[in-house]
Parts: C-alpha cells; structure tokens; sequence
C-alpha cells in the first residue's frame, strides 16, 4: 500500500505527531542556529559486505547523504528553519510548494540518518526483540510475511524511493514514498526502511533491485532498533 506522506491521515482528525525515532543521529549536538552535521556511520565501511559494498556505502555516505547536508543547511541559513531540527523541519515543509527544495533536501537528511541505522553489521546478532515479534505476529501473521509486504513494496517502487516499516497506532503496516517522502508529515511513526534509490545499489547490483532487497531484509535488518522505536 503507498502511502502519500504529504497528505493527512485518512479517516478523520490527524494523530498526533510521534515523538523521533530512537537512536537519530541528525540533531546530537546541535547548539541553536547551528549547522546540521554530517551524522557518521555506526560501523566501519566494510561492515555490510558483502551485501553492501565498502565502496557503494562510502559514495552513499560520503557524497549522497553528504550533499543532502550541505544543501540543508545552506537553504536555512539566515532564516527561521535554521532553528529547528530536521524533523520539524520535514513536517513543516511538507506540502508547501515555495519549500519544495528545502523540504526535500532536509527528508533526504533526515532519510539516510535514520536508514543507517536500520542496518546491521554481517555477523550480528538477527534475534528479533520480544516486544516487536508480538507486534510483527499481531499486525502480519509471521516474519515471513512481513518480509513478503516489506520486499514487495521495496521492489515494485516506481523510480526512487523508500519501503518503509512503521508503527499505525497499535498496529504495524508496510508503506513506500516517492523520492524524499516519508512518513512523517502522515504521522506514521518509522521502525525500519530500505533505500531504493539507485544510488543505494547499483554500483552493486545494478538493476537487480530485487537481489538487493532481499539480501538486505534476510542479512541487515536491525530488528533491535525497530524495536528501541517502538518505546
């Protein structure tokens, strides 16, 4: 099911914004009018081979998630925006036509902080926390069949975007955004995505998207940080 992230939610009153993912690095020492940095990897280059190359990650990094930044923090300076984090920057930009870059350069930041952190170095542990396996059972029947929604909405993605695991109030859904969407301005609370921009695989897998999403959910998800979100 696509979700359309610059709309409100269906059926009534919007919820309440959820409070930030655990674990987002985008914000941490920020001082007011600073500068958002660069938020560094939590694992060396070659962690997530060979799934993901050292090579691919560090362009993806290093010069996509970088170039993100950069263009974020040179669209607030000066302007109210530069006050704020990057979340509340998305959600106040989400939708306005006149901040149409600034909203897509700051959902980028905020996308790729967020996304590796989703990732789990080769070798760690893939045990899926208690509370969130009585959630996944709840909302998708087994890991099994969520893996099945997630891969599906990753893989038939039309051009760029993300596939998305998320909290819906007491239930979990799978959802996939075009470009720099996602599910923050819908009010949708992230647990887990997958990066389906070219940028994210080609180097390795050129257009077998499908071959690296599947390697992705069956070797680096990280099952306890979508857990720490739903806390």
């Amino acid at each position: 099911m696509t979700s359309s992230p610059r709309s409100g939610s269906a059926g009534g009153e919007p919820r309440p914004a959820p409070r930030p993912p655990a674990g987002d690095p985008s914000d941490e020492q920020r001082g007011p009018a600073a500068q958002h940095p660069l938020p560094p990897l939590p694992y060396e280059l070659s962690a997530l081979e060979p799934v993901i190359s050292a090579k691919t990650l560090s362009f993806h990094h290093g010069k996509h998630h970088k170039a993100y930044v950069d263009k974020t923090n040179e669209l607030i300076a000066g302007t109210p925006f530069a006050e704020l984090s990057l979340e509340e920057i998305v959600l106040r930009t989400a939708g306005d036509e006149h901040q149409t870059s600034l909203f897509d350069n700051a959902a980028q930041a905020w996308n790729h902080a967020f996304y590796w952190r989703c990732l789990r170095p080769i070798g760690h542990s893939d045990a899926i926390p208690a509370t969130l396996a009585r959630k996944i059972k709840d909302s998708f029947g087994d890991v099994g069949a969520l893996k099945q929604q997630f891969a599906k909405a990753a893989i038939e993605q039309f051009g760029s975007g993300w596939a998305w695991l998320v909290s819906d109030g007491s239930q979990l859904r799978v959802c996939k955004t075009s470009n720099a969407d996602d599910p923050l301005p819908q009010h949708l609370r992230p647990l887990l995505t997958i990066d389906v921009w070219e940028h994210a695989y080609y180097l390795d897998y050129q257009n077998r998207r499908p071959d690296h999403v599947h390697a992705v959910l069956d070797r680096l998800m990280n099952w306890e940080f979508a857990a720490s979100n739903l806390a």
